[in-house]
């Protein structure tokens, strides 16, 4: 049986990004996380939020070891994972209104990440909320010499990866109907932003 995987980052970072959410998600009811990893911020967040929905997601690799932690863990308001590669035409998931997805669009290309926002379009309800976080670039600048550092690191691994610019991310939000609410400065350099879909689209 495949073993659950394990971050440090996420159980330093869950208890922030929970405090946002408790607000952000707070008129929600069904939640869609895309790239789930293993498991604990679904765990965490489901556990605290018991008025939601979560429907986990991953694909690849990730799979096993996010059911063995969720089949050991999760409270009764986290559905069975689905497989989702954000680059699938359609996603195969339901309508939810918010969407949540954590250190995920620097481990992308940047096509995977304008599909990402083309199936947010799909997915997400109008008035629905769209929460993202991780590190980003303001105006050409890092915001700490450790996430420039890291951007280095991503592009050795994979040339297609990067820490992705915000001016850039947010045009890709706009353009589908989604206005930004909220960008919150969270520990260890990283952002949490909130968007909402406007009502008629």
């Amino acid at each position: 049986m495949a073993e659950m995987g394990f971050s440090e980052a996420c159980e330093r970072n869950k208890q922030p990004i929970l405090n946002v959410l408790q607000q952000a998600f707070g008129a929600c009811n069904d939640i869609l996380e895309v790239g789930s990893g293993t498991g604990q911020h679904a765990v965490c967040f489901a556990r605290a939020l018991r008025h939601l929905s979560w429907q986990p997601t991953d694909t690849g690799d990730y799979l096993p070891g996010l059911r063995n932690r969720l089949n050991a863990e999760a409270p009764g308001n986290v559905a069975d994972v689905i497989e989702l590669d954000v680059r699938m035409r359609p996603w195969p998931v339901n309508h939810y209104d918010g969407i949540f997805s954590a250190n995920t669009l620097h481990y992308m290309g940047k096509d995977c990440v304008e599909a990402f926002f083309d199936g947010v379009a799909q997915a997400l309800l109008p008035g629905g909320v769209l929460a993202v976080y991780g590190p980003f670039i303001y105006k050409g600048d890092f915001t700490s010499s450790s996430n420039a550092r890291f951007d280095i690191f991503l592009k050795q691994e994979d040339p297609l990866r990067g820490i992705r610019d915000f001016e850039w991310v947010a045009e890709l939000a706009s353009a589908k109907q989604l206005e930004l609410r909220d960008d919150y400065a969270l520990p260890a350099n990283n952002q949490l932003l909130i968007w909402r879909k406007a009502t008629h689209v």
